[in-house]
């Protein structure tokens, strides 16, 4: 990005008017309300098709020392790392029929993680393992998963095709009572939630979505009964059909191309196009990666995430896209800190943006052969409004002859279904077939939606508790009044775009602490003196980067198109700070803890 490359002021004024106005196009009144949950009429959709019909057996009546609520990658981790520190009795709770969260439920032809697997799988060395591709396969990430379950002996005892309904503290017992949708009611000194943050599927609400007699289901829940093949592809049973897919996120840029190669026609109905950088991938070696040598993986992993946070480093050993757009990402907020001056900071911002998003739109032009069409997939915004994507194929799926691109801006979207199909403008689509790539809801699963009932002391619920003044957390672990339980990759902690990475961190934390509370015969809860500590720490030096999302085109990093939540609620200093803070914690704050016979005292910042 270098300065010969900057646009003029002139050339800067019209490409702001250019987003705003496309941004305009694409607000809907109706905000995340335009959403329905698969829950009521639409429960089918979310129906697990891969466990089957779940094996009938006694409800469990026992006491663990863990509950970890959820079986993804933050689950996995948790009961990892309690096991290296030698708690035995962890029990985890999943709605899926097997370990993998997103893995097990995201099966889709042409699935791959979009962050180099080398980085992206979790406990690498510990399990010995190196992946065989730089971006990995669904499949092959799904199976890491259980590796890590089986290594760590967490499958004996987990609770599968099974949902938690409610958490209760009992003061007198000092445990928390646990109670499933199959009739289980069991004790547990400690909680973990590891639900996630994108973990219930959400569908269009389209007017007549009811009445159409195609066949439908979500990418999440792919129906390979009706499709054929494997997600690899060869989906035999589309040929011939007029099939369409509403929504083009991470989800739909990877699975149109697979589509296009065996529909008898691809409609795609683009509302707003994504960003779609270079992906490049290739199979790999352990030389490739440096695996012969002890902590090879975490170096790689550490080395990603001081990039991507906009830290120095010597070497870039990953050296992707990410890495090399990392200026415009998680680099935001660290740039805007130590700038200073909000006016310079966003004017530089601004000019290196366009010229990253001019090098996107460029690419889009180099391979769409069809003008009109090219023009429809240029994304008009800046780069971290929205997840940005990575394909060698889904731009050049649109050069075939079966592959016809319907934009939807104008109309909001699809407009209304019928028997037949839908309606886009004058024109109605008739399909056999409608995917539904419209990915999860942001904020609706686990116990800060309050779908997961949770009472703490003397019954106060969760979400009373924060009703007036927004969450309460320590660290985002740790809640007064709910004593030994943790949340893990919550609100005001720090993400990053290598999120397994986040979960492994928050995972070592959760299992210190337990073996902490454990050691000194303690409760694990702070009190609202420390929890008010901790939101000063998130307030302090907090940028406003309102200006960013207020200005971003609609989607779910902004509520689509309403701005960000009021109040701090992330740590503002990012991944890599964090995660040197919980440890300096635990070096220099865990012996004092230890002290204590009845609570671990006020935990310092």
């Amino acid at each position: 990005m270098a300065n010969s490359h900057m646009l003029s002021t002139e050339a800067l004024a019209d490409l702001r008017k250019r987003y705003r106005s496309e941004r305009e196009r694409r607000v809907r009144p109706d905000g995340v309300r335009q959403y329905l949950g698969a829950d009521a009429e639409f429960g089918y959709y979310a129906a697990d098709p891969y466990a089957g019909e779940a094996a009938e057996r006694e409800p469990v009546r026992d006491k663990v020392d863990v509950a970890v609520v959820g079986g993804g990658f933050g689950g996995i981790l948790a009961g990892a790392r309690l096991r290296q520190r030698g708690v035995e009795r962890v029990r985890v709770i999943e709605t899926g029929g097997d370990f993998g969260g997103t893995w097990y439920w995201n099966r889709y032809p042409g699935i791959h993680c979009d962050v180099e697997s080398h980085v992206y799988l979790p406990l690498l060395d510990e399990t010995g393992y190196v992946p065989e591709w730089k971006y990995a396969p669904g499949e092959e990430i799904r199976r890491h998963a259980v590796r890590i379950a089986e290594k760590f002996d967490l499958c004996a005892d987990a609770l599968f095709s099974t949902s938690v309904t409610s958490l209760t503290w009992d003061d007198t017992s000092e445990a928390w009572i646990v109670t499933t949708d199959r009739g289980d009611t069991f004790r547990a000194t400690y909680v973990i939630t590891a639900t996630g943050t994108l973990s219930e599927l959400k569908l269009p609400g389209i007017p007549g979505i009811e009445t159409f007699k195609g066949h439908t289901f979500h990418t999440s829940r792919w129906d390979y009964d009706y499709t054929g093949g494997t997600p690899d592809g060869g989906l035999t049973g589309l040929a011939g059909k007029r099939v369409g897919v509403v929504g083009t996120g991470a989800t739909g840029i990877q699975v149109v191309p697979k589509l296009a190669e065996d529909a008898g026609h691809l409609y795609v109905f683009q509302r707003t196009p994504s960003t779609v950088d270079e992906r490049g991938n290739r199979r790999t070696t352990a030389e490739d990666v440096g695996a012969g040598r002890p902590g090879w993986a975490r170096e790689r992993r550490d080395n990603f995430l001081r990039i991507v946070a906009g830290e120095t480093t010597d070497e870039d050993l990953v050296a992707d896209r990410w890495t090399a757009s990392a200026g415009l990402l998680e680099k935001l907020l660290p740039s805007f800190r130590r700038q200073g001056d909000r006016a310079a900071f966003e004017a530089a911002y601004e000019a290196a943006d366009a010229v990253k998003m001019n090098e996107i739109r460029a690419r889009v032009e180099q391979i769409v052969t069809d003008p009109e069409t090219a023009e429809k997939l240029k994304p008009w915004y800046r780069y971290a409004c929205k997840r940005p994507t990575f394909s060698d194929f889904y731009l050049q799926a649109f050069n075939r002859d079966n592959v016809t691109l319907v934009d939807t801006a104008d109309t909001h979207g699809i407009e209304r279904m019928t028997e037949r199909g839908v309606v886009v403008g004058d024109t109605e689509y008739e399909l056999d077939c409608l995917v539904f790539a419209t990915g999860f809801s942001v904020g609706v699963s686990g116990i800060h939606s309050g779908r997961l009932p949770v009472r703490g002391r003397q019954g106060v619920k969760l979400q009373d508790a924060w009703r007036e003044r927004g969450p309460r957390t320590l660290h985002g672990f740790t809640s007064n009044g709910f004593p030994n339980l943790i949340q893990l990759g919550g609100t005001q902690s720090a993400s990053s775009v290598n999120y397994t990475h986040v979960l492994d961190e928050h995972a070592v934390h959760a299992a210190a602490l337990v073996v902490a509370a454990e050691t000194a015969g303690a409760l694990i809860e702070p009190s609202r003196e420390t929890e008010d500590d901790w939101i000063a720490v998130l307030a302090d030096g907090a940028p406003d980067h309102e200006w960013f999302h207020a200005e971003c085109t609609p989607g779910y990093y902004n509520a689509e198109g309403r701005g960000r939540p009021n109040g701090p609620v992330a740590y503002p200093h990012g991944a890599v700070a964090f995660h040197d803070l919980l440890r300096r914690w635990r070096e220099e704050s865990m012996d004092e803890a230890l002290n204590t016979r009845t609570a671990l005292p006020d935990q310092k910042l």
